[in-house]
C-alpha cells in the first residue's frame, strides 16, 4: 500500500511538477533575420506546438486517472486510510504546532481551608496553591478538603508507605467542615484560614509551578 502511494506521488511529480519542454521551446524561439515571412512561420510553429502540448497534457491526465483507479480497485486498498494519509499530509505542510504555555508560580504562596478555591495565588487573586512541593523530602504535597489531621500524627506515620495513599492516611484524618489537611513525607498541617506560606518558617514547601 505504501509503495503504491509512493509511486503515485512520483508519477504526479514527474508529469505535473516538472517544467514542460515544449513550454521552454516556446520561450527560446530564435529571433527572425529581418524577413516578414519568418514571423508568420514562427507563429504557425507556435500554434502547432501549443496544440501538441494540450494533447500531451490530456494524455497525461488520462494516464494519471487510470493509475489512481487501478490503486482504488486493489482488493486490499483501504480508502479510509488513504484519505487519512492525504489529510494528515496536507495539515503537516501548512499548520504549525502550538507553542507550549509558559509555567507560572504563585506569588505569594497561600495555604487555606476548603472554602478558598485552588489555583495560582497572587496579591490580587488569593487562591490556595495546589502544586506544592517539599524541597526537604522532594515529595509533592497532598491535600484533603474538609479534613484535619489527628493530634496523634507523627513523622513515622507519614514517612512510611502510607503516603500518598488516601485509604491509608484516612486512619489519621478527622472530618472537619471548612478545613484542609496538607502533608508531605516529612511535614503536615491543618489549615482553616487563608495563610501566607512564608509565615510558617518550619515548612520547606514551595510552589511547583502551574
Amino acid at each position: 500500500m505504501a509503495k503504491d502511494l509512493d509511486e503515485l506521488l512520483d508519477e504526479v511529480e514527474t508529469k505535473f511538477c516538472r517544467l514542460d519542454p515544449l513550454r521552454l521551446d516556446l520561450g527560446e524561439r530564435p529571433k527572425g533575420d529581418g524577413g516578414g515571412g519568418s514571423h508568420s512561420g514562427d507563429r504557425n510553429g507556435a500554434q502547432e506546438k501549443e496544440t501538441l502540448r494540450s494533447t500531451e497534457t490530456f494524455k497525461k491526465e488520462d494516464d494519471l486517472d487510470s493509475l489512481i483507479n487501478e490503486i482504488f480497485e486493489e482488493p486490499d486498498f483501504d480508502r479510509k486510510s488513504f484519505q487519512k494519509f492525504k489529510s494528515k499530509s496536507s495539515s503537516n505542510t501548512c499548520v504549525r504546532a502550538p507553542m507550549q504555555g509558559v509555567s507560572k508560580s504563585c506569588s505569594p504562596v497561600y495555604l487555606s481551608g476548603s472554602a478558598i478555591p485552588c489555583g495560582i495565588g497572587t496579591n490580587t487573586s488569593q487562591r490556595a496553591c495546589d502544586r506544592l512541593r517539599c524541597v526537604a523530602c522532594d515529595f509533592r504535597i497532598v491535600s484533603y478538603n474538609d479534613y484535619m489531621w489527628d493530634k496523634s500524627c507523627d513523622y513515622l506515620f507519614f514517612s512510611r508507605n502510607n503516603m500518598p495513599e488516601f485509604h491509608k492516611l484516612k486512619t489519621k484524618l478527622i472530618e472537619k467542615k471548612g478545613a484542609r489537611a496538607y502533608a508531605c513525607q516529612c511535614s503536615w498541617r491543618t489549615v482553616e484560614e487563608l495563610t501566607d506560606l512564608q509565615t510558617d518558617h518550619q515548612l520547606r514547601w514551595v510552589c511547583g509551578k502551574h
